[in-house]
């Protein structure tokens, strides 16, 4: 382990609903599972030491059923999890009041494939002070609204009992996932509620699902987003820093795909543990989220672009990083239902107006196909751009692009070629 969403009604009579039992012939689903397993993760006192440290006390499935390879990946899960359900370290102390939040990180395996972890932080039901307790989700399902929805349905069966949880994790487990757009039903039974029956929803926009653009822009205004926007697609170092953690992973998520078509290929940590706080130090991009108690161990400010979410903050940017980006982005973001649409749509209009045009810059020689830089520029249509487009061209990011576009064998039926010529 390194480092590391709206939906839709359909009513009951759309094909893209099924039941959680088996899934009707003609409907569409991923084949995917919902998650891989879940963790309760609890706090429980250090011997001999002050302070708690999180522990195990619930997996499912359970490790008998696994197999010896899926044992040493829930290992290193596991271990992910002591450090992410409870970022703050040792130092808790029993609690008569919490409210309950949900946050994400991002799990990267050697072979550079990602899992998410979605986790629910609460207070059990009880009398008297007592410490929270963490339900965590490890899916290869990037969809941070649909497991919010999930976790409101545990909270609520663990306010009864814990033994409630799992009849519905396991309904979950067996259900299909539906393909974006669709919609699968649970069946869920609670004492004295009687037969519930949960419906989940896949946003249509696949590439959106696990972003929710609403907190980046209670955070920031228009013009700070631009700025953020600006140094991410210069790929500097930027730490958000904010005490709550469901803060920093929605913005963080959301900062990543302003950057569509465009992925961010370096360190990327939605919510840093304290025992990692040292990453804040590497010399190479990143894209950081830090409780704002550890502000004080981050020594050196000099090359950072430090953004504090906090509200009521005296000034958003501890320290900024000067951009050499001389362009305006010409758009009305407004509050409304369509926001994420609209901002995403809006920042990728700043690609396809500087450099959509990339299509018509490849060259086939024999089997291969291979992109002429020099023509590409030449071939900018604002003078404006110019300038930003030169910088671009040397990220990782951009050249990592192009390499994927060399290797298409069918360069106009790729979705990135749709998405930005639809624009």
């Amino acid at each position: 382990m390194s480092h590391v969403c709206v939906c839709s009604e359909r009513s009951s009579s759309d094909p893209g609903v099924y039941s959680a039992v088996a899934p009707p012939a003609g409907r569409t689903h991923s084949g995917q599972l919902f998650f891989e397993y879940l963790l309760v993760v609890s706090l429980r006192k250090k011997r001999n030491e002050e302070g708690y440290e999180p522990h195990i006390t619930y997996q499912f499935p359970k490790r008998e059923v696994m197999g010896r390879l899926q044992r040493e990946e829930e290992e290193k899960c596991m271990k992910a999890a002591h450090l992410f359900c409870f970022p703050e370290g040792i130092n808790w102390a029993p609690l008569t009041e919490y409210k309950s939040e949900t946050f994400s990180f991002v799990l990267t395996e050697v072979d550079g494939s990602r899992r998410n972890g979605y986790c629910r932080r609460l207070l059990p039901a009880g009398r008297g002070a007592r410490v929270p307790e963490a339900y965590c989700i490890i899916s290869h399902v990037a969809c941070f609204g649909l497991f919010s929805k999930i976790f409101d349905e545990v909270e609520k069966r663990r306010q009864i009992s814990k033994a409630m949880i799992y009849p519905f994790m396991q309904s979950l487990r067996e259900a299909p996932l539906p393909s974006p757009g669709n919609t699968v039903t649970v069946t869920s039974f609670i004492p004295d509620a009687g037969t519930e029956i949960i419906s989940l929803t896949r946003p249509a926009e696949s590439w959106l699902e696990h972003v929710d653009f609403r907190t980046l822009f209670r955070c920031l205004n228009d013009d700070e987003v631009l700025m953020v926007f600006a140094a991410t697609v210069m790929e500097r170092q930027i730490i958000f820093i904010s005490e709550e953690l469901s803060t920093l992973s929605q913005v963080l998520h959301a900062v990543a795909a302003l950057l569509y078509p465009f992925v961010w290929q370096h360190t990327f940590i939605s919510i840093v543990p304290t025992v990692l706080i040292d990453v804040c130090a590497a010399p190479t991009p990143f894209l950081l989220g830090v409780q704002k108690s550890l502000l004080e161990q981050l020594t050196d400010h000099s090359d950072l672009m430090i953004v504090d979410l906090s509200p009521g903050a005296e000034t958003k940017f501890i320290t900024r990083v000067n951009s050499r980006l001389h362009f305006l982005l010409l758009c009305v973001l407004a509050a409304t239902e369509e926001l994420n649409r609209l901002v995403s749509e809006a920042f990728l209009s700043v690609f396809v107006r500087s450099v959509g045009h990339f299509s018509q810059h490849f060259r086939r020689s024999g089997n291969s196909r291979r992109f002429h830089k020099k023509s590409f520029l030449k071939a900018v249509q604002h003078k404006s751009h110019v300038d930003f487009v030169k910088l671009f061209i040397q990220t990782q990011m951009f050249d990592l692009f192009i390499q994927e576009e060399e290797t298409q064998a069918n360069p106009n039926g790729t979705n990135t070629q749709k998405n930005t010529q639809s624009v």
